[in-house]
């Protein structure tokens, strides 16, 4: 499998690539492409660096593995493509953004309006077998994407980082809280959201942040 990868992520990531971890991890995701149904598709494993240039993050939201279900997963954390059903926990996403910012909910579930504006929407996994959640988990992603997160928060200044529930929480020992904005709550999955990521007002404070710093704000 090949790493094609923004020209930006490319230079910053250069040396991990290298390592011998990340060539263990490429040779294992290649065999599961050749003997198994993977999503997301192949050529779209690094879309969520693809989609939001380097140059232009100034927020990261991090889920933890893909939708493994048909169709639904195209590289992007929470996000689905178009035509397919909006996931319950973008939903309540969705219903925050109404509630903080009066935001009517779109009807589709894609997310790709969000990349293209410098949000990048990175789970821990990158890849699932299809019908088997976790199925790539412990196999080498998740030391890349918390490698992905320290470059980005030492190489970087003034990104929100959005991390929802427990696992993402944990990813704030990566980051320098003094250069950037980190912002925690409990996940919006149906089975948390009402007990915090509801009335959270994430999208509205990352926007005061990013325009206190005289970054453009995010059209959620």
């Amino acid at each position: 499998m090949t790493v094609n990868i923004e020209p930006g992520w490319q230079s910053l990531l250069h040396d991990e690539f290298a390592k011998p971890y990340f060539s263990e991890l490429l040779e294992f995701v290649s065999d599961e492409y050749d003997t198994q149904t993977i999503f997301p598709p192949k050529e779209q494993v690094f879309n969520a660096f693809n989609l939001c240039p380097l140059a232009d993050t100034r927020v990261v939201i991090l889920g933890q593995d893909p939708y493994h279900d048909d169709n639904q997963a195209h590289g992007l954390c929470f996000s689905v493509n178009e035509g397919i059903k909006t996931p319950p926990s973008l939903v309540n996403i969705y219903k925050e953004i109404e509630n903080d910012l009066g935001i009517p909910r779109p009807e589709s579930g894609n997310l790709e309006r969000w990349a293209k504006q410098g949000v990048l929407l990175l789970n821990a996994t990158l890849t699932v077998r299809a019908h088997k959640a976790g199925s790539h988990q412990k196999k080498g992603w998740e030391k890349f994407t918390d490698s992905v997160i320290k470059h980005l928060a030492s190489e970087k200044e003034n990104i929100v980082f959005l991390l929802w529930g427990a696992y993402a929480g944990k990813k704030d020992s990566l980051i320098d809280s003094t250069k950037h904005c980190i912002l925690k709550s409990t996940h919006p999955s149906p089975l948390s959201a009402y007990r915090g990521f509801l009335g959270n007002k994430h999208f509205s404070k990352t926007n005061d942040y990013l325009s206190s710093n005289g970054l453009p704000e995010i059209k959620w």
